[in-house]
């Protein structure tokens, strides 16, 4: 796994549990500083035992011009967190997509929401919005800090056919439309940093039927307790993080992946934490 930082990453808990549920004793998976000025001279040195890396952030969007060949919905969300080393070269793949489809769909949130609010603009935000369109929505509200920053976002919205609407970040309720009562909150900003959402819903100004929060460490974050008391389905970024990591595994062994194993020990670390 690359990035910077990575130290705090589950992601070498998931994968090797994956390895020893599937008797992959030669394999091994290791975090690896790297950031975008280290990422080319890195990719070049890797030799042939090789099978693929995980990548975070900075590196989603730094990688896509060292690619070979990417699969269309990479180019979509203008991320690859996933490179698979094979004969065609260096394959870029993005798993968060799938995986935050499948958390969503394993809570039994809404199949299709039509009325959706996601916290932040960056490249987690963009795999929402992919992720909503695999789920059938068609449109979605975007709370930013700075709107004039969002030309990104709307950029993959419009690749991806989804109309966004923005408003800004903590606005409060007018503009946010919390009279309404949403279909699904999804929360791709840093701990602590959507504690004014959690006030509002605390408050029933804003009225989540499911809320995805990406972080899952701390857990429960103070936007997930608020949600979990008001009601609400809770999917926390411990569930995104698995099922983005359970494709990795099948893309990178080409088996199917162990996600019991891979769940039971990655909650065991954070329970550690």
């Amino acid at each position: 796994m690359l990035g910077a930082p990575v130290a705090h990453s589950l992601s070498p808990v998931l994968h090797r549990a994956a390895y020893q549920a599937l008797d992959l004793d030669d394999w091994a998976y290791e975090a690896v500083e790297c950031d975008e000025a280290r990422l080319p001279g890195l990719l070049g040195s890797l030799g042939p035992d090789w099978a693929g890396l995980s990548l975070t952030m900075p590196l989603k969007r730094a990688v896509l011009p060292l690619l070979d060949w990417a699969e269309p919905l990479v180019a979509e969300v203008t991320g690859a967190n996933t490179v698979i080393f094979g004969s065609g070269g260096r394959l870029g793949y993005n798993t968060d997509v799938p995986g935050m489809i499948a958390a969503l769909a394993e809570a039994g949130a809404a199949p299709a929401p039509d009325m959706v609010l996601v916290l932040g603009a960056g490249a987690t935000a963009c795999a929402a919005l992919g992720a909503l369109r695999g789920t059938g929505a068609g449109e979605a509200t975007v709370a930013v800090r700075n709107p004039a920053t969002a030309a990104p976002l709307l950029a993959v919205a419009d690749r991806l056919g989804l109309k966004v609407r923005l408003v800004r970040f903590g606005a409060g309720p007018a503009a946010e439309r919390a009279e309404v009562h949403w279909q699904l909150l999804i929360s791709t900003v840093p701990a602590g940093a959507a504690d004014t959402y959690a006030d509002a819903i605390l408050a029933r100004a804003l009225i989540p039927a499911a809320v995805l929060d990406v972080v899952y460490h701390p857990w429960p974050t103070r936007l997930a307790s608020a949600a979990a008391q008001a009601g609400a389905v809770t999917v926390s970024g411990f569930e995104l993080l698995l099922h983005q990591a359970a494709r990795q595994v099948e893309l990178m062994t080409g088996r199917d992946a162990p996600t019991a194993a891979m769940r039971e020990a990655g909650r065991a670390a954070l329970a550690q934490r």
